[in-house]
């Protein structure tokens, strides 16, 4: 039987207006789902809310056994740096540092080890004695993605990650990530205004007029 990575309940949140409300959602080992919605509905909000960024004005989540926002702030911290792997558009990278320092930064934190076939599966293996600011964006991208499955999640939250990469590129993430979360039993959220990407993944839910539905 799989196991429920997160579960969140009656999830409601506002900053000046309301965004969303009576939120109910979860994910399974080796389950991928999309989160479509247009600018401004609340997906990346959702996200961070989910991946403990964000504590919800009422709502309860329930991430791999745990009622997230009654944790600690130590223990919060714990789960981000063991078992989370947040991707971003922007891709938060030491530009100072070589390719292969930055993903070392993650490893180093999570005690795993850089695994070649990974750094081969999205062709940047060449590139890790270069500087960050010598890589054009698409190879950051993937370094950044690298260095997030090299600490081996067990959940990942994936805002718009293929937002900046050309088509063929985008599908080698995409494909990159679904293996992972199927070889290592992880999660994956992925939020995206690309209906194409979103359909590679097990489930598509819709965020519109403050509703999340699975379609």
């Amino acid at each position: 039987m799989q196991k429920t990575l997160l579960k969140a309940t009656n999830i409601a949140h506002a900053f000046d207006y309301p965004l969303f409300s009576d939120i109910n959602f979860s994910i399974q080992e080796q389950e991928s789902i999309a989160i479509l919605g247009r600018s401004g509905s609340g997906k990346s909000t959702l996200l961070h809310i989910f991946s403990s960024f964000i504590k919800p004005n009422s709502g309860e989540v329930e991430l791999l056994g745990e009622n997230l926002y009654s944790l600690k702030e130590d223990k919060i911290e714990d789960i981000r740096r063991n078992e989370l792997g947040i991707i971003f558009q922007a891709h938060y990278l030491f530009k100072g540092m070589k390719a292969i320092e930055n993903i070392e930064i993650a490893t180093l934190l999570s005690n795993q080890k850089i695994e070649d076939s990974l750094l081969e599966r999205l062709e940047i293996k060449e590139l890790m004695n270069q500087k960050i600011g010598e890589l054009s964006g698409g190879q950051q991208q993937r370094i950044s993605i690298a260095r997030v499955l090299s600490k081996k999640p067990t959940l990942i939250f994936a805002d718009e990650p293929t937002g900046n990469l050309d088509k063929e590129t985008a599908n080698l993430v995409m494909d990159v990530l679904l293996e992972y979360i199927q070889k290592h039993n992880a999660g994956m959220i992925l939020v995206t205004h690309d209906e194409e990407m979103a359909k590679l993944c097990n489930k598509n839910y819709r965020l519109e007029n403050q509703i999340l539905e699975e379609f």
